[in-house]
């Protein structure tokens, strides 16, 4: 996956049939796959602006050649099916893409993740009120389909955006006696409101 999202962009006048967000959502799915791309999600966006997100487990990523030959396809497509949009812009996820499916948290295992549930999570180590809101690793998922349940260990992860950022960050750990340990805990896919990657940047320039 590429470092940056990719974008390109297509202008278009108005006068098309409307069609909901799902129905779009499935045709734009179905023509990503068919290309060989992953479907990440589906954006629709003031001012008449749909954006698609796509991926391909590659070296690299997605390119810009990849977003223009999806762009270009999708454009002819929603001629064709007559919908309504002023410009459309297809990208790559991005270093912190977002996990929409129980597909994204099996693939990613072993990844850092931001995960947000809808309802507070109890565990031995929490706050008594519980957290909503965790940091941490994918361990695993298990559980029938439709029933699957994400083992996750929620950690302190003091993630750097900034190389001055990265220093103190490893000043801290210097002096710091005694780390968080790191508190394992098991929710369903269906209690996650939200969730994506935390990207884990290298300022030292090591690989």
């Amino acid at each position: 996956m590429g470092l940056c999202p990719f974008f390109f962009d297509f202008s278009l006048e108005n006068g098309f049939m409307l069609k909901s967000t799902a129905e779009i959502c499935e045709i734009v799915q179905s023509t990503v796959e068919g290309l060989g791309y992953e479907f990440v999600e589906l954006e629709r966006l003031p001012r008449g602006m749909l954006r698609v997100t796509i991926d391909i487990e590659r070296d690299g990523g997605v390119n810009v050649s990849d977003c223009e030959t999806v762009s270009d396809q999708l454009t002819h497509l929603f001629t064709v099916e007559g919908i309504d949009y002023e410009r459309l812009e297809v990208s790559s996820p991005g270093v912190e893409r977002s996990l929409k499916r129980v597909k994204d948290f099996v693939r990613f295992v072993g990844s850092t993740a931001h995960v947000e549930l809808y309802e507070p999570l109890h565990a031995e180590g929490f706050p008594e009120a519980g957290r909503r809101k965790l940091d941490g690793r994918i361990l695993g998922v298990e559980g029938e389909p439709g029933n699957e349940m994400i083992r996750f260990s929620f950690e302190e992860l003091n993630i750097a955006r900034t190389p001055s950022q990265a220093a103190r960050a490893r000043t801290a750990k210097a002096k710091k006696a005694e780390a968080q340990q790191p508190i394992e805990v098991t929710f369903s896919f269906h209690d996650v409101d939200r969730a994506n990657l935390i990207a884990q940047l290298d300022f030292r320039g090591n690989k």
